[in-house]
């Protein structure tokens, strides 16, 4: 049976429903009991004993009511099985985004998003059919035939035998069939979550792919997918449908025997009609349960197959910090901020080299800082750390004193803005986008910052000015708009340290000139730590950090970096060439 242990566990918080599921079985069984020896009663007394009815219509009235018991009862574990599916989604769903948040870009980056929003989405919906249909049919198959059996064994020990001995056979053919089943359905998830990911990727990539004729090349890697996807979908329901025959037979050909035996008995006058009746209307209802859930094992199988996947990123291990978190001793912002990198080493999974070997440096309260380097020099990990998305494999990053992983992410990240050389803007209105770096941010507070990274002229100009939708990625706004509005959140956010991965190299003039001037605004004050790309930027810098694979290579001011002999005027000499 398809009882995952992980999705039986995940219903905790609504055992009470949980069980009331479980209890409509047991109810049920008792009706269809009560409902087959009323049913005999009225039939032996009308025809052998010649009741009227008159006789007969207190037991006919008591059949309704187990009828519409039935009904009411089967609507009230509908609603309890449909209450435990609802919740157990919610609640995955939420610790899902959670546990992503949790494990940070480091995690999402080396996985595509459009499987993960598949799992996140389609992944979690289709355990509602485990929940609401497989699960409680579940419960009745369990409670409904036993309960039956042994009502049957106390009033004839050899249909009880019959009973007893062809039931296993629905069972065990559920087992044979659902190994294939499980293989199948996984396979089916895997592919309808690769077609999900590589339609993003598409519809994400499509300026590329229309510059480069590329298109129809993925419209037919899309329908590739797709055929995949259709294959693996017609074997599940192939499987699903075989199963579905195979217990129709068994069920149709048991209750034959049952029948067989019953007639042959009552014909030698073995057994009294009555009796054989009662038996004879029981047997269907027996397999019933059974029949049901063959027919719905399919739902256990494709829950389960979603399931995994979603496990599989919930039980991925979050980043461990080697310092206890404890309260910031950090007061709030803006303060002056002092940073240490001592001895930090990292290296990514599976990586042949570390990223950072030995990193040490000081960004002085106040100061502006210069980070150079060939790519893959480092940059980037150093700033992943000091955004708290990646922790050191080894060393100790300090913030006026205290260890960085020893302080709450959430309250460190409040003394930081964040300005990446290509920001994300998400679907929404440009008012949306800037209260991301302040939720209470009022109109006037908005204006105000736009104003001061140079970008209320152009917003103003839009349609409906700070309540215009922007587009996925800020697609209606030109790269140095998007910067702008990326400075004006940093504005937003009275930070302390400022992390800026300078892309002015691929702007217009008149774009790098107004980004450059909200800079200068920006950083009065802060300590301010640069990616530098384009080197005549850094010239004014009162620190430059130059790395070579993973080290320190230099530390100085320009005119001292650019007379020696290393690294730095190698880069200055690279660029000028």
């Amino acid at each position: 049976m398809n009882l995952d242990r992980r999705l039986f566990g995940e219903a905790r918080a609504v055992r009470a429903a949980l069980a009331l599921t479980a209890l409509v079985g047991l109810v049920s069984a008792g009706l269809t009991v009560a409902g087959a020896a009323l049913l005999s009663a009225v039939i032996s007394g009308v025809l052998l004993r010649g009741e009227g009815l008159d006789q007969a219509a207190g037991a006919l009235a008591a059949l309704l009511a187990v009828a519409v018991g039935r009904a009411i009862f089967t609507w009230i574990g509908g609603a309890a099985a449909h209450h435990v599916g609802e919740h157990v989604k919610r609640d995955l769903r939420e610790r899902l985004a959670a546990h992503l948040l949790a494990l940070g870009p480091a995690y999402t980056r080396a996985e595509r998003s459009g499987e993960l929003a598949a799992s996140a989405v389609e992944g979690v919906e289709a355990l509602d059919a485990y929940f609401t249909q497989y699960l409680p049919q579940l419960f009745q198959a369990a409670i409904i035939p036993l309960t039956i059996l042994v009502l049957v064994f106390a009033i004839d020990l050899v249909s009880g035998l019959v009973l007893l001995v062809t039931a296993p056979l629905i069972p065990f053919f559920m087992v044979l069939i659902g190994k294939a089943a499980g293989g199948l359905a996984r396979r089916q998830y895997g592919t309808l979550s690769r077609l999900s990911a590589h339609f993003l990727d598409v519809l994400q990539g499509l300026p590329t792919l229309k510059m480069f004729g590329r298109s129809r090349a993925q419209i037919a890697a899309v329908e590739r997918i797709s055929d995949q996807f259709r294959r693996a979908t017609l074997d599940v329901l192939r499987v699903a449908f075989l199963s579905a025959l195979a217990l129709e037979m068994l069920a149709t050909l048991s209750t034959a025997i049952i029948a067989v035996q019953i007639g042959l008995r009552l014909l030698a006058g073995v057994l009294h009609f009555e009796q054989a009746f009662f038996v004879l209307v029981l047997a269907p209802e027996y397999y019933l349960p059974l029949r049901m859930l063959g027919a719905r094992f399919h739902s256990g199988v494709a829950g389960i197959g979603a399931a995994e996947r979603i496990f599989a990123v919930l039980e991925r291990p979050t980043p461990t910090r080697a310092v206890q978190v404890t309260a910031s001793p950090l007061p709030a912002p803006p303060v002056r901020l002092d940073v240490r990198f001592e001895d930090v080493h990292f290296r990514y999974p599976n990586a042949e080299r570390p990223a950072l070997d030995g990193v040490s440096f000081v960004l002085s309260a106040g100061t502006r800082t210069a980070l150079v380097g060939p790519s893959g020099a480092g940059k980037s990990t150093i700033f992943q750390l000091l955004l708290g998305f990646l922790q050191p494999s080894s060393g100790r990053i300090l913030v006026n004193g205290a260890p960085l992983d020893g302080l709450p992410p959430d309250a460190w990240r409040a003394h930081v803005a964040w300005v990446a050389q290509s920001p994300y803007l998400f679907h929404g209105s440009v008012a949306d986008n800037l209260r991301l770096a302040r939720p209470d941010a009022t109109p006037d507070d908005l204006v105000e910052a736009a104003r001061q990274a140079n970008a209320h002229s152009f917003i103003a100009a839009l349609p409906q000015g700070y309540d215009t939708p922007i587009g996925e990625r800020g697609a209606r706004l030109s790269g140095g708009q998007a910067q702008r509005l990326a400075l004006a959140r940093a504005f937003l956010r009275p930070a302390s340290l400022l992390l800026f991965d300078e892309a002015t190299s691929n702007l217009d003039p008149e774009n790098e000139r107004l980004i450059g001037d909200a800079l200068m605004r920006l950083v009065r004050k802060r300590t301010v730590f640069v990616i530098a790309h384009r080197l005549h930027t850094v010239a004014d810098a009162d620190q430059i950090i130059a790395l070579d694979g993973g080290r320190v290579a230099q530390t100085g001011r320009h005119a001292d970096l650019v007379r020696a002999d290393g690294v730095y005027r190698a880069l200055v000499a690279t660029a000028g060439a």
